[in-house]
């Protein structure tokens, strides 16, 4: 019989400026998402974000680590980090710390990113982020794994490089890699631990996961040992009040990837029970693992969320 689906909620860590997010609530909110029950919190993750607008972002890392040191329970998760921005080398040594800091609860989601005007701004070549990403995610698990590392990969040189403590968990926490084309599932089927996406309908996920599946199965890899994970938009109230507001807040302040299946047609809308039967669709597909981005992020709403849904998801 497969493991019960693990349920989980997002945080605000990006808001439309003039708005400015607020750190200690942001921290507040995550201590609050373990007593309510869920059992994982995922950040959003850009270094620069938007123009005009433009989009405030709290470093998501940052963040994660100070929910943990308060926390004892929800894993952490970044969904996606956009991994070719940093140094593998001291990302391996700051996420390591991490999962020491919260006793083996971190969940590495990561992507290649999209965002040309933030990779010029750090100095990174959008055009090779696939390559980079592959290697920083081999420098990850070797430095995670091994006992000594040695190799050079572009301007990195690695010699003789020793990185302790390791994680607590083994081989390392678990790498969901993030995106939609068929060479980004390739990699999570065969160089990650899952995939996890975003506003996909259970039919998207359906057929993106098949391609996985299948990819998995031949680089020899078993597709019931990879997670995943879908990032699902909720309003719990009544269907003809929050059908206009959630299209109107999605419209507003989140993109959609082009060529993906992401679409705003995932929204979880309506009453307790039917948001839990429109989940439970989701579930049907065999997804391990879905995260809640309640409307607007409002107290009540992730109140009712905690209150009203979950135990119906539970029983």
């Amino acid at each position: 019989m497969p493991a019960p689906v693990s349920y989980g909620i997002a945080m605000r860590n990006f808001t439309r400026f003039p708005e400015m997010p607020d750190a200690r609530a942001l921290i507040d909110y995550g201590v609050r998402m373990e007593e309510f029950g869920f059992e994982s919190l995922w950040v959003w993750d850009h270094i620069l974000l938007g123009t005009d607008p433009n989009f405030p972002i709290i470093d998501s890392l940052s963040l994660l680590t100070a929910v943990a040191a308060l926390t004892s329970k929800i894993r952490i998760g970044t969904g996606v980090l956009v991994l070719p921005l940093r140094n593998p080398v001291i990302l391996a040594k700051q996420l390591s710390s991490m999962d020491l800091i919260s006793n083996g609860r971190l969940t590495l989601g990561a992507a290649v990113g999209w965002y040309k005007r933030e990779f010029d701004a750090v100095g990174i070549p959008h055009d090779r982020r696939g390559r980079i990403m592959d290697r920083n995610l081999d420098i990850l698990r070797r430095l995670w794994t091994e006992e000594s590392v040695t190799g050079e990969w572009d301007e990195l040189n690695l010699r003789n490089a020793v990185m302790f403590p390791k994680p607590v968990q083994k081989p390392h926490p678990p790498i969901l890699v993030g995106g939609y084309v068929d060479v980004v599932l390739k990699r999570a089927a065969t160089k990650g631990d899952g995939w996890l996406t975003y506003f996909y309908t259970p039919e998207g996920y359906r057929e993106a996961w098949a391609k996985i599946c299948a990819y998995a199965e031949e680089a020899g890899r078993d597709p019931a040992d990879l997670d995943s994970l879908n990032q699902l938009p909720i309003y719990v109230g009544p269907r003809e009040e929050g059908m206009p507001l959630m299209t109107e807040w999605l419209n507003a302040e989140w993109d959609l990837s082009k060529g993906s299946q992401s679409t705003f047609d995932s929204a979880i809308v309506g009453t307790p029970e039917e948001c839990a039967e429109q989940i439970a669709a989701h579930v049907a597909t065999g997804v391990k693992n879905i995260c809640f981005v309640p409307w607007r992020y409002h107290r009540e709403q992730v109140e009712a969320l905690a209150r009203d849904v979950l135990p119906l998801l539970r029983r």
